[in-house]
């Protein structure tokens, strides 16, 4: 069973601030509840082939995968993809730039469960999706604060 999660907020702040904020992985456990830490494979640099190790606490199971960037359109799309582990996942940002100054984030994860995960696989999907509303309001909030 395939878990495709899609989440979308809109961000009083410049997508330039947005994007440069959000698609850096190092600031993922400031803004991603369940992240507890991002680790850089080499010298961390936001570019295709790049690879992070993230740690983070999920349905009170602890996770540890490591992120490739596979797409990088800076300030437009970032795609970052891991095979390995439970939960191979696919995670997309998507910013888009509105009329006012703001900015409309998408987060999208998706990804096809096994082992353990499989099992619940019916129930990730809710709970992906409230984690990533948190997520995504607590990213806003921290934008929002952050001078322009």
């Amino acid at each position: 069973m395939s878990v495709d999660v899609l989440t979308t907020i809109d961000i009083d702040c410049p997508i330039a601030k947005v994007a440069e904020f959000a698609g850096n992985p190092s600031n993922a456990s400031q803004w991603y509840v369940h992240i507890k830490s991002v680790e850089w494979a080499g010298e961390p640099q936001i570019a295709e082939g790049a690879r992070m190790a993230f740690v983070a606490q999920f349905l009170g199971r602890r996770l540890a995968y490591t992120y490739e960037i596979v797409e990088l359109v800076p300030g437009r799309t970032l795609v970052m993809r891991t095979a390995e582990g439970p939960f191979p996942m696919e995670t997309t940002y998507t910013w888009e730039a509105l009329d006012d100054g703001r900015t409309r984030m998408t987060l999208r994860n998706r990804g096809t469960p096994s082992g353990f995960s499989r099992l619940v696989a019916p129930f990730m999907a809710g709970a992906m999706r409230r984690a990533n509303q948190k997520d995504l309001a607590r990213l806003r909030a921290i934008c929002e604060r952050r001078p322009r």
